[in-house]
């Protein structure tokens, strides 16, 4: 390995042959097959050209076709890296007309009934097989032991509903190649937290999930002065005449993802009864030592989530997509792409080492592009989906390779040098993909979101 490396050196080019791991990976699951198994992409590049054409086709003319194509194809040579469904997917309708080029969703916001519960099941399942992760909130179902008056008896709680997506996931993901992913979010505040915070100390439960909870300001105010935290969830409108909505004991007003069946004030806030009080510090210990012993469940500030996000004035985010990197609103998606920075180093490794920054630019409005019309090439199973990408046209763009990259242009990680380094990086791929935004709204019209 050390002698290809010193041979690309010594050309001034930074490419190295892929390692058989990463040839291994690609033709696993990235490379189109035949239902018989027999390749459809005859190389890496044959990837590309057909991931270029897909994306290539919602241009409005045959000529911007044919110029968008080259320069996808372009962008792809050049370190673009569309997410994994997109590679696997894109342009593979013909061998699964089914598929999606969307990696990751957040499901609708489940209603507490058990008519809402089994629909989101069936969304999910889906979901799933169309090649998609997903996230869901389960705070939204009322605790354990909770009167249900139309059942006439009492709920077995969130976690033993978790319990039926898990084996559906499980069951669903058996089907394909790829195993199904998913995130189970749950607020702080809820009653069963204890319950949520321990699930995956009881060996093989939930193991199609992923868990993060829902942190609030107000719970680490209550961490911070060792106060007491109250455990609540919403009153029903039916059992309203069953607790005193003026006494501060009984009740508190916050907000919640739905009004719906609850007692709501005109401020939007919904009545939450008490169930209980934990130490807020106690609680915190459960977590960490959780964490600490199982690496689940995960932490999301969710307070924080909605203020930077650039949406706020229009949904209100409770979940994530499974790896907890891209929150989501309700039937959101995670249309993502990375860049491959070690591309743009020229003679690494020595003095003379120097980073493209223009071609670097280049490729980011490129592929910003390209990744704006994965939209119209989306496959989501659900029309809720379709609606909510179309709308918004909700994209990422991240980069890779930081460390390897820095080392190659002779910088010591995480030195002052390296820093600038980084965020220059970081802003110049924002500032690029605002420009191609801008560029894309006055040639195709805004996003209806605008409107």
């Amino acid at each position: 390995m050390s002698t290809v490396r010193l041979e690309a050196v010594s050309r001034g080019e930074a490419e190295v042959p892929l390692q058989p791991a990463s040839y291994d990976i690609w033709d696993k699951k990235y490379r189109l097959k035949s239902k018989r198994g027999e390749p459809v992409d005859g190389s890496i590049d044959e990837t590309y050209q057909r991931v270029a054409r897909a994306l290539a086709d919602p241009e409005a003319t045959a000529e911007k076709q044919k110029y968008w194509y080259e320069r996808f194809l372009w962008a792809l040579r050049r370190g673009a890296i569309p997410a994994g469904r997109i590679t696997s997917n894109a342009g593979a309708l013909g061998h699964k007309p089914a598929t999606s080029t969307i990696n990751c969703t957040v499901s609708g916001t489940i209603p507490d009934s058990m008519d809402g519960i089994l629909e989101k099941v069936h969304e999910a399942g889906l979901t799933l097989k169309a090649g998609c992760g997903i996230g869901y909130e389960f705070s939204t179902l009322r605790p354990r032991g909770a009167y249900v008056s139309g059942a006439g008896a009492h709920t077995s709680g969130p976690l033993s509903f978790m319990d039926i997506y898990d084996k559906m996931c499980f069951t669903v993901s058996s089907a394909g190649g790829r195993r199904g992913a998913q995130m189970g979010t749950f607020d702080v505040a809820h009653p069963d937290v204890k319950e949520f915070v321990r699930a995956k100390r009881e060996d093989g439960r939930l193991r199609q999930f992923n868990l993060s909870l829902l942190i609030t300001d107000e719970f680490m105010s209550a961490v911070e002065s060792d106060a007491d935290w109250p455990l609540v969830f919403p009153v029903n409108v039916k059992e309203k005449d069953d607790v005193d909505l003026g006494d501060p004991a009984q009740v508190v007003w916050r907000e919640w993802p739905t009004r719906e069946n609850y007692v709501s004030r005109e401020d939007g806030l919904v009545a939450c009864r008490i169930y209980g009080h934990l130490r807020a510090r106690h609680l915190w210990d459960m977590i960490m030592v959780s964490t600490y012993d199982y690496a689940e469940p995960g932490f999301i500030l969710i307070d924080r989530v909605n203020e930077m996000n650039n949406n706020w004035w229009c949904e209100n985010i409770r979940a994530t997509n499974p790896c907890g990197e891209q929150p989501l609103p309700p039937y959101g998606a995670c249309l993502l792409g990375s860049i491959n920075l070690t591309k743009f180093v020229s003679k690494p490794f020595t003095s003379e080492a120097s980073f493209d920054w223009e071609e670097y630019k280049e490729v980011v409005r490129v592929f910003t592009r390209m990744l704006d019309n994965v939209v119209e090439v989306n496959g989501l199973p659900l029309q809720q989906q379709r609606d909510e990408i179309a709308r918004k046209r909700r994209h990422g763009m991240g980069f890779l390779g930081l460390g390897s990259t820095v080392t190659m242009l002779q910088m010591k990680y995480g030195s002052k040098e390296s820093c600038e380094f980084t965020e220059r990086i970081a802003r110049d791929m924002a500032v690029a993909g605002w420009e191609m935004g801008l560029s894309l709204a006055k040639e195709k019209g805004a996003a209806p979101i605008m409107d």
